[in-house]
């Protein structure tokens, strides 16, 4: 494996693999908070050309993170379709990025071929395209899963519904939801965070939102984003819970911060499927975002894209219904502007899809980050146009539990108007009954949540 290469009239020699992808990683605060990025624009140039030549086989050979001490590599690796793998391990990551680039490949070829990547590989390719390429290449591949409705077809926008409140109150819960359903938002899933992490208060607001669900007979389905532990209690108490939730690490000591292995994973993803209310094949909502292994000390010296990779290889264990990157609402120590923000959401929409991963991105930012709501409405442009499947909705972009800015109601309205997109095909049907959509657009009647009172 070589990791030498001359550039700019220098030498550049790398030690491992592990600092060759760390030093190929566009800039990112997170990565010069460890200590392993690039001194400068020049070394980053020399990483990825020595990147650029590495064959895939080189990539599973040098594992960043063993499997012998990581179950998360040992996910990974057991994943590997092996008859696939053989078959392109002597391509180049710059050959692998011609193939998913180039105009004769289509989505059953990328489909296949992700299936013989392990997530370290698909860091690589990542590192080495430009935010073009990342919208170009996700842009290819259709990702359609199925909770109680079917969502992530091309064209379709879906839109999770967040309708949070401070003290967990379900009025203020329900007047937050019924404006989300006024602009057609929450075809994704009618999702909340939590203030009080118990099983009665989940239980309290998967009643709520299934009793909303039921009594309109909306098609969607509901979730509270508490630990699995609690969601576990109970959904064994009797909660009608469609989704269960996690967010996740790309390391095991990572997960063991989150107080999750993959033993509760599996254990949590069995009573899913047989106490839970959805339909299903996919009962799984995942959330994730760059950084979170570094801030609990769990990052092994690897770079933060490559560690988000990761999660995405143990979340393909569980076919989950959807995943959201949450790129911007750990902040600036990790993204520390607008510019690495927008990177880093194209960069998780593009891995997650190439491993078949049912991909949403919350377009967010932290009040003390240098970023503005100009700089999300950029982003999510562009990951309509990459094909992501949902996008979050709070009420005026601003979540008053959590603090942070992300994309509003009428922002998703807006994108699906613009970008000529629809909300998933049993959602829009419903909103035809109700007034609210007709020939893909919204009516004057949208944006009024008092029609549900």
């Amino acid at each position: 494996m070589k990791l030498k290469t001359l550039a700019f009239g220098r030498t550049y020699q790398f030690r491992e693999l592990k600092e060759v992808m760390a030093k190929a990683n566009e800039e990112k605060s997170g990565d010069q908070l460890a200590g392993i990025a690039a001194e400068d624009a020049k070394e980053r140039m020399a990483a990825k050309l020595v990147l650029s030549d590495l064959t895939l086989e080189d990539i599973r050979n040098h594992p960043l993170i063993p499997p012998e001490s990581d179950e998360v590599s040992r996910v990974i690796e057991e994943a590997v379709n092996e008859p696939i793998y053989r078959q392109i391990r002597q391509w180049t990551v710059a050959e692998l990025r011609e193939f998913l680039l180039q105009q004769g490949t289509d989505q059953d070829q990328i489909r296949r071929v992700g299936r013989g990547l392990t997530s370290e590989m698909v860091a690589a390719v990542a590192k080495l395209m430009t935010n073009l390429d990342l919208v170009q290449a996700a842009a290819k591949i259709e990702v359609v899963s199925h909770c109680n409705i079917t969502i992530g077809q091309r064209g379709v926008l879906a839109g999770r519904a967040q309708p949070n409140h401070p003290t967990d109150s379900l009025q203020g819960m329900k007047a937050s939801l019924y404006e989300a359903l006024s602009y057609g938002i929450g075809d994704a899933v009618l999702g909340i965070n939590p203030v009080i992490d118990s099983p009665d208060s989940v239980k309290a607001l998967l009643d709520a939102t299934k009793e909303i669900m039921e009594k309109w007979r909306i098609p969607t389905q509901n979730c509270v984003l508490a630990h699995v532990q609690t969601q576990m209690k109970a959904i064994r108490s009797g909660a009608p819970a469609d989704l269960i939730f996690q967010s996740l690490a790309g390391t095991q000591s990572g997960n063991t911060a989150f107080g999750i292995d993959v033993a509760l994973l599996d254990e949590a993803d069995d009573l899913i499927r047989r106490e839970g209310t959805g339909t299903g094949p996919n009962l799984w909502y995942f959330e994730t975002g760059q950084g979170s292994e570094l801030s609990g000390e769990a990052h092994h010296g690897v770079d933060q894209v490559t560690l988000e990779s990761r999660c995405y290889g143990l979340a393909r264990r569980y076919k989950p219904f959807i995943v959201n990157t949450v790129v911007g609402f750990i902040g600036p120590e990790y993204l520390y502007d607008s510019k690495q923000v927008i990177r880093a959401g194209l960069e998780d929409h593009f891995m997650g899809k190439l491993q078949q991963l049912p991909m949403g991105v919350d377009v967010c930012y932290t009040n003390h980050m240098k970023a503005d709501q100009n700089d999300m409405d950029n982003l999510a442009v562009l990951l309509s146009a990459a094909g992501v499947n949902y996008l979050i909705g709070v009420p005026m972009a601003d979540d008053c539990m959590l603090n942070y800015q992300s994309t509003s109601y009428h922002d998703i309205a807006t994108l699906r108007e613009t970008m000529r997109l629809r909300p998933a095909p049993a959602f829009e049907a419903w909103l035809e009954t109700m007034g609210l959509m007709a020939n893909g657009r919204l009516t004057p009647r949208a944006g009024d949540p008092t029609i549900f009172m």
